[in-house]
């Protein structure tokens, strides 16, 4: 059986979506279970997830309140009251492509009993792009397309909080989520993902890509603006400083950030060239906030 958690803090406006993406999954009831945890919300989230569970008595759907303020002490909560043998994380504002469950069920069907995966997240634009907008910010969107072939992920790479799973047994093997790391109410830390799946490869568990467990996730305007990005990139910066002094990899990753300056200039170096100059200032200033968190 799959386990679909949805971790949320005052989402809402789209909750009631995602959670119907969920009961219109394309598959028996047998498949899968959701699990909601509610982090504290300050909205009608408790509302909302009563009168869905009154909506469909018979599923295996079940809610919880996790008073510790945190999207790793949310997560964990719903490990521990998970029943599957997959566990799958969805953010509060992706909404499930209806043959989600089934996609994934074959999937998981060919997979080793220790695995990591992540599946293709696709924009929901609430607005236009900005022109300063490139393909190389495209992560602080939660977008994640790798093609339409299964793959690992290899090198720096990983799944994606929005559409992201393992199977239990990794728990065993690694741990939970680090819960120093990760959102907490309004803040923008970060790091907590990271830090999961970079414990699932130092142990040798393969993390494979399946390009059919798709969802969509919301990208609102306020998501869109150079204040929210610049705030995204302080809090990266400072989940990476926390991240790794705590791993002992700091003088390395600060090593690794003057290397990613290099390739920063290159790119906006072919910005101009290209008569696009304002996705390569973005990405200096993107690089510039990153580095503060990191060094301040």
């Amino acid at each position: 059986m799959i386990s679909i958690v949805v971790c949320t803090y005052n989402r809402e406006q789209y909750l009631p979506k995602m959670l119907e993406s969920a009961a219109n999954q394309q598959c028996t009831k047998a498949d899968f279970e959701l699990i909601i945890v509610n982090n504290n919300s300050t909205d009608s989230t408790d509302e909302l997830c009563a009168q869905f569970l009154s909506k469909n008595p018979n599923q295996s759907f079940y809610y919880f309140l996790e008073e510790n303020q945190g999207l790793s002490f949310a997560r964990n909560r719903g490990i521990r009251e998970s029943k599957g043998d997959f566990i799958v994380f969805i953010d509060d504002d992706a909404f499930l492509d209806e043959n989600y469950i089934s996609e994934l069920k074959k999937y998981l069907i060919k997979m080793p009993e220790l695995v990591g995966f992540g599946g293709k997240i696709l924009p929901y634009l609430e607005c236009e792009l900005p022109k300063w907008m490139s393909k190389y910010l495209s992560s602080l969107m939660s977008i994640i397309d790798l093609g339409t072939e299964v793959k690992l992920f290899t090198g720096s790479k990983y799944p994606i909080g929005a559409n992201m799973g393992i199977s239990k047994k990794v728990i065993e093997k690694i741990g939970a989520f680090n819960e120093s790391l990760g959102r907490s109410g309004n803040s923008m830390l970060g790091g907590e993902e990271k830090d999961f799946f970079y414990r699932i490869k130092e142990a040798g568990i393969p993390i494979y890509y399946f390009p059919k467990m798709l969802v969509h996730h919301v990208i609102p305007a306020k998501r869109l603006t150079v204040e929210f990005i610049k705030k995204q990139a302080e809090g990266i910066g400072l989940s990476e400083r926390l991240r790794t002094k705590k791993s002992g990899e700091y003088l390395k990753r600060s090593i690794l950030e003057l290397y990613k300056w290099g390739g920063t200039i290159a790119l906006w170096f072919i910005y101009l060239f290209k008569m696009q100059p304002s996705k390569g200032t973005m990405l200096i200033k993107f690089r510039y906030w990153i580095s503060k968190g990191l060094w301040a």
